[in-house]
């Protein structure tokens, strides 16, 4: 009679919030229900959202994803991405007639608000965010070229000499390092005091709340999992939160990224996933790690969302 040896003890800790937030659920849907009431194909600029998973099925239900809207042609309907898009987008589409719709989370649109307030106003804009990301492209295309300087480390901050040290303002990207971002702006605080603001914080409650619950899970993780694609802002910077925290942290697109030569002599693995990803990722990890441990699951409640967005009044009449 054989013997099959005891599995090795394993606690999972779920981070909780995780994976999808009200902004990418919102673009999600905004593609599906345009495909169910225009039919295929419906063109996308730029995917819309950073999730490689997201994308393939969405593709796989007659999304075509372009980068430009040049790529698309004028009878067949275009949605714009959550991450925002420069102004003179908008502006082609209607010249060229088309049917659009404007899948921008909301909370971005709140940021290009805040930035058309305080130009209005004739201050110089300052935008903390990451050089190329369409988040960043697209706030810095709703004014004027050189009326936003961009900003991304530090250093920038320390460097940065503005036009009128009384007369400026800053703005960031939504998915930022909360921490590294409190960073740059007491720099530029302590050089310009008077350094206008938005009225309300514009890193987004579900990148603020995703880094908070990886701090509390990484804190107490040999390892830390984190489901996300490498082009997602929110997701590199949850997998940079929980190195500082303490834990090897490892980005993966899906279980099959997973490497068990990380978990040698890991008796507690955190898992969470970026604002992008989808929870059959997380559960596709969670079996992963059960056909060779034996594990146990807890979740790890940091926040509880409610936030909800509308979808276009288009898609729901």
């Amino acid at each position: 009679m054989t013997t099959t040896a005891p599995r090795p003890a394993l606690t999972v800790l779920l981070a909780t919030p995780r994976g999808f937030c009200a902004g990418v659920d919102r673009a999600i849907q905004i593609v599906e229900r345009a495909i169910e009431k225009y039919g295929a194909p419906v063109y996308v600029r730029h995917e819309i959202v950073h999730n490689r998973h997201v994308v393939e099925r969405l593709k796989a239900l007659g999304a075509v994803f372009v980068e430009e809207l040049a790529e698309c042609p004028v009878d067949r309907p275009v949605v714009f991405s959550a991450h925002g898009v420069p102004k003179a987008v908008p502006a082609e589409a209607k010249a060229r007639r088309m049917l659009y719709l404007d899948a921008t989370c909301p909370l971005v649109s709140k940021v290009h608000v805040e930035a058309q307030r305080h130009y209005d106003a004739g201050r110089q804009i300052v935008l903390i965010g990451h050089d190329g990301h369409p988040e960043v492209v697209g706030t810095m295309g709703q004014l004027p070229d050189g009326a936003v300087a961009l900003i991304e480390t530090v250093e920038d901050a320390r460097a940065f000499q503005p036009r009128d040290p009384a007369n400026i303002a800053f703005v960031t990207q939504t998915t930022l390092s909360v921490d590294d971002t409190a960073e740059i702006v007491a720099v530029l605080r302590g050089r310009f005091p008077e350094m206008a603001a938005s009225h309300k914080e514009d890193i987004c409650y579900a990148t603020t709340n995703r880094q908070e619950a990886v701090k509390s899970v990484a804190a107490r993780s040999d390892v830390l999992l984190v489901l996300g694609s490498a082009n997602s802002s929110n997701s590199v910077r949850l997998a940079e939160v929980g190195r500082r925290s303490g834990a090897a942290a490892y980005l993966i697109d899906d279980a099959d990224g997973l490497d068990f030569a990380w978990l040698e002599g890991a008796r507690v693995v955190g898992v969470t996933a970026g604002a992008s990803a989808p929870e059959v990722l997380v559960q596709g990890v969670i079996d992963r790690l059960s056909a060779s441990f034996d594990v146990a699951v807890e979740e790890v409640d940091a926040a509880r969302e409610t936030v909800s967005f509308k979808l276009p009044r288009v898609l729901v009449s």
